[in-house]
């Protein structure tokens, strides 16, 4: 962040890679790929460099990555950049992701205490390894702006950001869908940087329309394509 140069141990373009390995693994030829903050990033760099595997693209609450994009709000950095708890203790991990979803959640559709500390242990359950989410941190200063990788984009693109974005400012998502040839841009009034319970039928809504649009736009391209075949 400071501007010296860092040498993690991946960076996006590696975790771009592993996504299209997956879809390798489970035999998918082309996926609607949807990404939330840095799995937006590496979305984008799969419609970029894996476009024969895309059928469109959501990017969520997400960046270009150029360096002149308004920063987080204080109180949201400090959030996210309080060390985690180290070792085992369940309720204190609790308590710190508790107190992150707080500082960078959505003012307009607010998470009850209990929902949210379900959701928090459920992802503490699941994994918790603040390493790696250093590691993360890492991955996405060393691979910069995305903007001139944006501007060769030649998939269905849609990007859904929050109007009350403290994390990764609603600037941020604007300037996404300006790179992007095509790109549909909507900004959610009252959303945050997560995934309220209240915001999920608005993004499914969203996200299912897209897709649907995409893959009308793609069918008469095919059938012209299956018509020419020999």
């Amino acid at each position: 962040m400071a501007g010296e140069t860092i040498n993690p141990p991946y960076d996006l373009t590696d975790m771009a890679a592993d996504t299209v390995g997956l879809m390798d693994r489970l035999e998918i030829d082309k996926a609607h790929v949807v990404g939330a903050s840095m799995g937006g990033m590496i979305a984008q760099i799969v419609a970029a460099k894996y476009p024969n595997r895309m059928r469109s693209l959501v990017s969520i609450m997400s960046s270009s990555g150029d360096p002149g994009l308004p920063p987080a709000k204080p109180e949201a950095m400090n959030a996210i950049m309080q060390a985690r708890p180290v070792g085992s203790d369940r309720e204190l991990a609790i308590q710190h992701g508790m107190r992150v979803y707080r500082a960078i959640g959505s003012p307009g559709f607010s998470t009850p205490d209990d929902e949210l500390r379900a959701k928090v242990g459920a992802a503490f359950d699941r994994s918790y390894y603040p390493t790696g989410t250093g590691r993360q941190f890492a991955a996405i200063v060393a691979s910069g702006s995305r903007v001139e990788m944006l501007k060769e984009l030649s998939v269905p693109t849609l990007v859904l950001h929050g109007a009350d974005d403290p994390l990764v400012p609603v600037e941020a998502g604007r300037h996404t869908a300006a790179q992007i040839p095509g790109s549909t841009l909507t900004i959610i009034p009252g959303m945050g940087h997560d995934l309220a319970t209240g915001l999920i039928p608005i993004l499914v809504e969203a996200i299912a329309t897209h897709c649907q649009a995409a893959d009308q736009q793609a069918e008469p391209a095919t059938i012209m394509e299956k018509s020419s075949s020999p």
